[in-house]
């Protein structure tokens, strides 16, 4: 068993802490949900419920029904345009998940009638192949918002069917735990970033209300009885952070204006981010490193005004310092 080190705490360990059981990974004690019997009805709800999901966060036009399979396969692989055959291959990736989902749920059905259904059934086969097909398939898909794909949450019906469901959870409670530490990650970032200039004078708390909150609806299924409660703080505090004014002085230079503006953007683009995050339960890696190298900049741009100010100059954000200013300063 994998242990974190800096906690001594082994992954894994489950407790029961104010009274609900929460499970140990990466730093997390995560929300943990009771484990269903390993049946193929309990599969074939997985496999539906993660197919759902994952349409409500891929780009739109790919739950293509399977029964258009062979369609969506032809334009496929009559497509030359390298752009055009991404996009109609994530829409062949969207029937074999489809035609996987309604076999499997053909098969409880007789199951239900008394016939037993073995792993090695031509059609159990079947499924599996087409949702095998549709992981490397899933490469092409980007996320709802453009940015990059999430080939974690992509996985998640093949695991549904290759994986015993314990497994499935012990995997989904790991991709939850990471994606707390990347919102987590996102708001040190934005705190650091924002939190101690004198126009965004404030925004720390609001930056933190809002990735607990975040982290929460992360770990709550929408079957638990306080997701009402769950979800409306997590709009909330996402709304107060995306309204928060900078103060800027009662005659500001461009530079303030300018600051104050970049800084607005990088909220916004924070605030989507966590939420993306959030709603998905997997971390984007892509996205949130290129969040951070844009704080980074922001903070140098910081400097360089305050260097321009020292000096008696204003240069406005991006700017760099005047070559003969910077040989002044050596």
């Amino acid at each position: 068993m994998d242990t974190d080190m800096a906690a001594g705490i082994p992954a894994g360990t489950k407790r029961c802490i104010d009274g609900v059981w929460r499970v140990y990974y990466d730093g997390y004690w995560v929300k943990a949900y009771e484990v269903p019997a390993d049946t193929l009805l309990a599969k074939k709800r997985l496999i539906e419920a993660s197919t759902r999901r994952l349409f409500n966060h891929v780009e739109h036009g790919l739950n293509v029904p399977s029964t258009r399979l062979e369609e969506v396969r032809r334009a496929f692989d009559t497509e030359s345009d390298p752009q055009r055959k991404r996009v109609k291959g994530a829409m062949l990736a969207g029937a074999l998940f489809n035609r996987a989902a309604d076999v499997f749920t053909k098969l409880v059905d007789i199951q239900a009638c008394g016939v037993d259904i073995l792993p090695d059934n031509a059609l159990m086969r079947q499924c599996g192949k087409h949702l095998e097909e549709a992981l490397v398939l899933g490469q092409m898909v980007l996320h709802r918002s453009g940015e990059e794909g999430i080939d974690e949450l992509w996985g998640e019906p093949f695991k549904a069917f290759a994986f015993p469901i314990e497994e499935f959870y012990k995997n989904r409670y790991i991709k939850i735990a990471h994606a707390m530490r990347a919102i987590d990650r996102i708001a040190d970032e934005l705190a650091l970033t924002l939190g101690g200039r004198p126009m965004f004078f404030g925004i720390e708390p609001l930056v933190r209300a809002f990735a607990e909150a975040a982290k929460l609806k992360c770990e709550t299924l929408r079957t638990e009885t306080d997701v009402f409660d769950v979800w409306a703080s997590f709009v909330v505090t996402g709304e107060r952070l995306s309204g928060f004014e900078p103060r800027l002085p009662a005659e500001p230079m461009l530079a303030d204006e300018v600051a104050a503006s970049q800084g607005l953007i990088l909220v916004r683009q924070s605030r989507d981010l966590v939420g993306y995050i959030a709603r998905a339960r997997v971390p984007m890696p892509k996205s949130t490193s290129e969040l951070v190298q844009r704080c980074e900049q922001y903070r140098a741009a910081g400097a360089v005004r305050s260097f321009g100010a020292f000096l008696g100059h204003t240069p406005a954000a991006g700017l760099t310092v005047p070559r003969e200013t910077a040989m002044h300063q050596r």
